[in-house]
């Protein structure tokens, strides 16, 4: 064993959520919320493939996902699936972050 093998064999720590777990997390915030709507984001020189599912009063998150799931994830999920290149983010999802903000700033003083 090298060392490069001890450095490549370790236990999955800090390496991010394992491909179930992300679609179990996302399976459950999906079934705790009402209207949800998945936005593909494409990948980019920064960041890979990512999903942000939307909620109806615009409560949000973001994972990151493979791309061979994408297709996978509208009917698994049962919602619809939007790719954010064409759609845009929705409204409700910068309202949402708004009056998050504002309560934030109350909060504070």
């Amino acid at each position: 064993m090298s060392l490069f093998d001890r450095l490549t064999r370790r236990s999955g720590k800090g390496r991010g959520p394992r491909e179930g777990s992300v679609a179990q997390y996302l399976a459950d915030w999906t079934a705790a919320r009402i209207g949800v709507e998945a936005f593909v984001e494409p990948k980019t020189t920064v960041t890979p493939v990512t999903v942000v599912l939307v909620a109806n009063d615009g409560e949000w998150t973001r994972r990151v996902v493979d791309e061979k799931h994408i297709r996978k994830l509208g009917p698994d999920l049962k919602i619809p699936v939007y790719d954010v290149r064409k759609t845009g983010y929705p409204q409700r999802m910068r309202d949402h972050d708004a009056r998050a903000k504002i309560l934030k700033r109350r909060a504070a003083e």
